[in-house]
């Protein structure tokens, strides 16, 4: 039986549109698609998705459902849907349980409206997912064959669990793939970032102080973009190695307390909590301009900036304005929740068509080896980073070389 709970499937021509310009620019997918159409891997099997909400999501609920797969659809974040692309999936016939701007109340429940149905694929993105049929629907672990996860926060979170025996069934760590981690997070938040934070304040990046707090995948990138814009980048980290790498890549490194008198832009990608604070911002100049491109709205304390501010205002849509207790304004771009989707459109569509098809094959890995796996935390295979590597360099046109039979035997013996 179908069902949903979207805003207004009215509008689903717009979303269609927005589905279909993304599909042809995601060749991986398209392929995988073609082949899931003829194998029908998910016949009989239900999938609940949590990604963010927007049109490349889209479609690869579509490519599972071309496999067979009964989708039950929602989003990760409440800023991060497209009310036209719900509308789309549910005008072609998947469930989905989503809208923008929800209410916690209205995101848990969409949440939970995917978990009952008794999943037997999860593909998660920060581990809502997996936490709720841990926590309140331990009666459904059974169905379930194994998941997938998207991001950096959620394998915390899988991490975690697993560590106190408190993961019931494989995960797949999508976001460690290869193909995945070091396009996606670096070239695709690099870009996506800046997009969400450049049509959002329409001001200029060059010549500014750009604070860029962490320097894993996701920060390398950011900070890499804001420096083609011109700006003098700042990293703060708590890990030397990472610290010294920013170093070596020609930026300064500093403590935020100190980054936070200079700064024009803060971006947070840590995946922590409390990144940036009281202390920080009440150093901070007039003007500053602060966002998060972590997963959860927890990095920038938003809520302790309230708690201290002597005044608030709409400064421009998605950016809300701090009068602190020293007179200076700061601003934060779309509530501190995730900058490139609440503020933007996501990453672009040829780099998500490398994570989602890691995703896709994975899912379908989980479903071959039903049974057949003994951990729960599961590396993406070898072999499926390297098919999806050696596609997108056919659609792109290109060739590599490969070694010959004696070059295999230099590089495998030790008697050479």
């Amino acid at each position: 039986m179908k069902m949903s709970e979207i805003r207004d499937e009215s509008l689903w021509q717009s979303g269609e549109v927005k589905i279909n310009w993304v599909k042809g620019n995601m060749p991986l997918l398209r392929s995988i698609e073609e082949d899931f159409s003829k194998s029908k891997p998910f016949v009989g099997i239900k999938v609940a998705l949590s990604v963010h909400l927007e049109a490349k999501t889209a479609y690869l609920c579509k490519v599972l459902a071309a496999g067979g797969a009964e989708m039950y659809v929602t989003g990760s974040n409440p800023l991060s849907t497209q009310d036209d692309v719900a509308a789309a999936l549910v005008h072609d016939g998947l469930s989905v349980f989503a809208w923008h701007g929800a209410t916690d109340e209205e995101y848990n429940r969409h949440i939970e409206s995917v978990v009952k149905v008794g999943p037997n694929i999860i593909i998660d993105d920060g581990g809502d997912l997996v936490n709720l049929i841990h926590t309140k629907y331990p009666e459904l672990i059974p169905n379930v064959i194994g998941g997938c996860e998207e991001t950096t926060t959620g394998i915390i979170r899988l991490i975690a669990r697993d560590k106190q025996g408190e993961l019931k069934f494989p995960m797949v760590l999508v976001n460690n793939a290869d193909c995945k981690h070091l396009f996606d997070n670096r070239y695709g938040t690099g870009q996506s970032v800046w997009d969400g934070i450049n049509r959002t304040t329409n001001l200029i990046v060059a010549g500014k102080n750009v604070v860029v707090a962490g320097y894993g995948w996701c920060g390398k990138g950011v900070a890499m973009r804001a420096k083609g814009f011109g700006a003098s980048v700042i990293v703060t980290e708590i890990d030397p190695i990472k610290a010294m790498e920013a170093v070596m890549d020609g930026f300064k490194v500093m403590k935020m307390e100190e980054a936070a008198k200079i700064g024009d832009f803060f971006v947070t990608v840590t995946g922590c909590k409390g990144v940036i604070c009281e202390n920080s911002f009440m150093n901070m100049k007039d003007g500053a301009i602060m966002c998060n491109a972590g997963h959860f709205d927890c990095e920038v304390d938003v809520a302790g900036l309230k708690s201290i501010a002597v005044e608030t205002k709409l400064a421009r849509n998605n950016i809300q304005g701090y009068k602190l207790p020293n007179g200076n304004w700061v601003y934060v771009i779309a509530e501190g929740r995730l900058v490139n989707l609440a503020a933007g459109d996501g990453h672009p569509a040829e780099i998500m068509d490398m994570s989602f098809a890691i995703q896709a094959l994975s899912a379908e890995y989980l479903v071959k080896n039903k049974g057949k796996l003994d951990k729960m935390i599961i590396d993406v295979p070898k072999e499926i980073d390297r098919e999806v590597a050696n596609r997108k360099i056919k659609f792109w046109g290109l060739e590599i070389d490969k070694l010959t039979p004696e070059q295999e035997e230099y590089l495998n013996s030790w008697n050479v």
